[in-house]
């Protein structure tokens, strides 16, 4: 019926008196989001898969929570050392196969020194068939579970490989559920160092250059290749914010630190969290066919917040957005349309709108109502329009 049709309802607010300051970043691809109100605050090539070098490591790590917390993995289990594991160059535990590490050391291992050899025990002890490759498609496959579309994994490590690939977007992804899921993991990413068995004592510090400096900084994971360049996939809190980002490509050690400080004080310092309305408050009215009532209030049904640039007022562009009419019955929290809030200079934000209350199908006499008023109208369209 050309009654369904898209409609373009409402506007909630106005625009913005004045725009955020755009960050102008060097790398090659970026990803910031505001993980509190869900707010991207940057997006640059964020869904361009590209190689994450050591980065990859934390969905090894993931993998690895997920097995300790099932019961697979325990922390004080000691797994012995591969030649192919002690085989790998870069950084490294400085692991050989006289050893039998247990996973907790691992994970410090990997977390802190970035191990690739520690990364290769626990993926041949985790694999399906025993082999860093078969972890490394496994690692592939739970990627996809979870959303990150853009990620094949070849190795567990990181280590160069044609196709193996993250996007910014998916790092950030999976950063925020590390954080999330695992917090009691989590812990061991702001570790400033780690000392493995009195090994390589110039090798015991995290390569991640925002901790220490008092920004909130608390994760997560550098990565360095000559293909990929220079990224960081981190992480800082302050205050009831948390932001998470993800860089790439950077040409120094250097300018990724000064990247990395400059976009979590540019998140932080212009940016303010703001209430745009509150659950169970209705934002506009949908018109309902075949119902008992002939429209249905859309409401969040959570309490929604977005950032605002600290110059800018406390208003922002919205609009709702559904199909409709939406056809009879309509159960109270029917998912049924999108609020969707564009802040000046920032990507747009979509959130779900759901029915105010329920409205039943209307009996014979309104839908006898309603095929009439269609017929009619389609008869005053003229004969393009008749049935």
């Amino acid at each position: 019926m050309r009654l369904i049709r898209p409609i373009l309802a409402g506007l909630l607010g106005l625009m913005l008196a004045w725009p955020a300051a755009a960050f102008e970043t060097s790398a090659r691809a970026a990803y910031v989001v505001d993980v509190t109100t869900g707010t991207v605050l940057l997006n640059k090539n964020a869904d361009t898969p590209l190689p994450p070098a050591s980065m990859s490591k934390l969905m090894t790590l993931y993998v690895a929570f997920e097995a300790v917390r099932s019961g697979r993995l325990s922390l004080d289990e000691r797994l012995p050392v591969s030649q192919h594991a002690m085989s790998y160059g870069g950084s490294t535990m400085f692991l050989d196969t006289t050893d039998r590490v247990s996973v907790e050391d691992l994970l410090r291992g990997i977390i802190v020194l970035s191990g690739n050899d520690a990364c290769a025990v626990i993926a041949e002890a985790l694999s399906p068939d025993g082999t860093e490759a078969g972890f490394a498609r496994f690692m592939t496959q739970r990627a996809q579970q979870m959303g990150m579309t853009n990620s094949v994994f070849k190795n567990s490590n990181g280590w160069p490989a044609d196709g193996h690939v993250m996007s910014m977007r998916d790092l950030a992804l999976l950063a925020r559920n590390i954080i999330q899921d695992f917090p009691e993991f989590y812990e061991m990413f702001a570790e400033r160092e780690y000392r493995f068995d009195g090994r390589a004592p110039s090798n015991i510090n995290n390569r991640n250059p925002l901790l220490g400096l008092g920004i909130g900084a608390d994760g997560l994971k550098t990565g360095h290749t000559q293909e990929a360049g220079y990224g960081l996939t981190g992480s800082a809190r302050q205050g009831d914010r948390r932001v998470i980002f993800a860089i790439s490509g950077l040409d120094s050690a250097s300018a990724r630190a000064r990247e990395s400080e400059a976009i979590v004080n540019w998140a932080f310092r212009q940016f303010a969290r703001k209430s745009v309305v509150k659950a169970g408050d209705e934002v506009a009215r949908a018109p309902v066919w075949m119902g008992e009532a002939q429209s249905v209030g859309l409401t969040p049904a959570e309490d929604v917040e977005t950032l605002l640039p600290v110059l800018g007022g406390d208003q922002v562009a919205a609009q709702v957005v559904f199909t409709g009419p939406v056809r009879a019955p309509v159960a109270a929290g029917d998912q049924l349309a999108e609020l969707v809030l564009t802040p000046e200079g920032l990507p747009e934000t979509r959130v779900p709108l759901v029915a105010a209350e329920a409205v039943a199908q209307g009996g014979f006499v309104t839908r006898l109502r309603a095929v009439s008023g269609l017929l009619i109208k389609r008869l005053q369209e003229g004969p393009e329009g008749a049935l």
